[in-house]
């Protein structure tokens, strides 16, 4: 038997060890050939004659080649044989194989062609199928697709026609836009005619006024500038007084503690809020535990001197009865460098405080040793002169005239001023009313309907012809 593999066929088993290195030409030629024979018996090839031992004497005898001769022609005999019968049987095995190949290469066609033949028609089914089941599914994506186009092809028609209003209502909007601008320029226009008008008129009119009074406008602005500089302080000193009442506030406590560790025999406290103004009130005992005299200090931490804090503290001092007024501040007034009298009140820098006070109370204290040695020796007349020729009497009618005379100078100030202020000003308004209201009429019959009301200029009418009227 012969295996088939690849179209090639083989035998089953392999060859016995005694014919392998025998090919086919050897067994169809006859005997084989000596190089055949030697290289299958390597004895022929040695130099040395191979020894046998006889079984019956145990003689060793070489094995010539004269001997061996026979031996080797018999049994290449007997091997030719052998090998002619397993050729023979080897031709009879590759005929059948080669027979059976055959038939498996026939039986294989057949079998290839009926495969190819079915396969042929199956697939002839399958294409018909698919393309059958293609063309159902086209037809279904087409008829969707048709009625997609159809309402988008609907929606389409709809949008045109939205677009055509919208198209129409944006030139409409455009023309009235274009329209209102227009009206808009023309009624800009007009207003700064109006305007340019108004403004002529008004620089004419202060034109007149300037040549016809030009001292009482400069009058009147020196009162706006000074209304306006107080102002301005005011605005600064509401800034600044947080900072400045905390600033004060600690130097009274620092006055306080230096007066008391200076002086420790006088009373030294703080003015009562409420009562009068001051920060410390200083009263001075002599060496007799007798009441001497009062000072009154203030204190200021600031950049700037004020002159109005010598007529605050005058009256302060008149308030709480005191001998002596002293401020104590860092800025001075100009002719003072370190301390001095300004107006019947000390001031002095924070480091002359200390040695200006032990100077004002020897003084009081000397002071009040003469009044207490000459108070046997008075009468009523002396005590009058005295209070008439004293301090007291001297500052309450200081205080009584410069009040009287501030007041009535203040009064008669505004009051001028005032009435030419109130004159001008309700001119000035009356003007601007009527221009106004003039303007007004003109951009309603300009405009119409599209002129929003202004109901405070209504208002404002009103009441100005209500006032003209009275």
């Amino acid at each position: 038997m012969a295996a088939q593999d690849d179209g090639k066929t083989r035998p089953l088993w392999p060859r016995p060890p005694q014919l392998r290195g025998i090919t086919r030409a050897q067994g169809l030629n006859g005997a084989p050939s000596p190089s055949t024979i030697a290289g299958n018996h390597p004895r022929t090839n040695t130099v040395t004659d191979p020894q046998i031992v006889c079984p019956s004497c145990r003689t060793e005898i070489k094995l010539t080649e004269s001997l061996a001769a026979p031996l080797i022609a018999e049994t290449r005999r007997k091997f030719d044989q052998q090998l002619a019968a397993k050729e023979a049987d080897f031709g009879r095995r590759e005929a059948l194989l080669r027979q059976a190949s055959e038939e498996i290469a026939k039986a294989r066609e057949a079998v290839d062609e009926q495969v190819a033949a079915k396969l042929k028609a199956e697939r002839s089914s399958i294409v018909e199928t698919e393309a059958k089941r293609a063309r159902l599914a086209i037809a279904d994506e087409l008829g969707a697709r048709d009625r997609q186009l159809a309402d988008l092809q609907q929606m389409l028609t709809a949008n045109n026609e939205k677009l055509a209003a919208a198209q129409k209502i944006q030139a409409d909007m455009l023309r009235k836009e274009r329209e209102l601008d227009d009206a808009k320029r023309e009624v800009e226009l007009t207003i700064e005619t109006k305007v340019q008008q108004a403004l002529a008129a008004v620089r004419e009119k202060a034109k007149l006024e300037a040549e016809d009074g030009f001292k009482a406008r400069v009058a009147e602005k020196e009162a706006q500038i000074a209304g306006m500089n107080r102002q301005i302080e005011e605005l600064r000193r509401r800034a600044e007084q947080g900072s400045q009442q905390l600033q004060g506030e600690a130097l009274e406590l620092e006055l306080e503690s230096l007066l008391r560790n200076q002086f420790p025999r006088d009373l030294i406290e703080p003015v009562p809020k409420g009562d009068f103004g001051g920060d410390v009130l200083h009263r001075v005992f002599g060496p007799g535990g007798q009441t001497c005299g009062t000072i009154l200090w203030e204190s200021k931490r600031t950049k700037r001197w004020s002159d109005d804090w010598l007529t605050k503290l005058r009256s302060d001092q008149r308030a709480a009865k005191a001998e002596v007024a002293l401020i104590v501040s860092s800025a001075l007034p100009k002719d003072v460098e370190t301390f001095g009298l300004v107006d019947n009140v000390w001031v002095a820098e924070p480091r002359f405080a200390v040695p200006l006070a032990i100077v004002l109370r020897h003084g009081l204290i000397d002071l009040a040793g003469s009044r207490q040695a000459q108070e046997g020796q008075q009468t009523k007349m002396e005590m009058m002169y005295g209070y008439l020729t004293g301090p007291r009497f001297r500052h309450r009618i200081d205080a009584i005239v410069e009040k009287f005379t501030d007041m009535q100078a203040d009064l008669d100030r505004e009051r001028k001023t005032m009435m030419r202020l109130w004159a001008k000003r309700e001119e000035q308004l009356r003007g601007v009313l009527d221009s106004t209201a003039g303007l007004y009429g003109d951009l309603q019959g300009i405009a119409g309907r599209a002129m929003q009301e202004i109901e405070s200029l209504d208002v404002l009418m009103i009441e100005a012809k209500g006032e003209a009227a009275e």
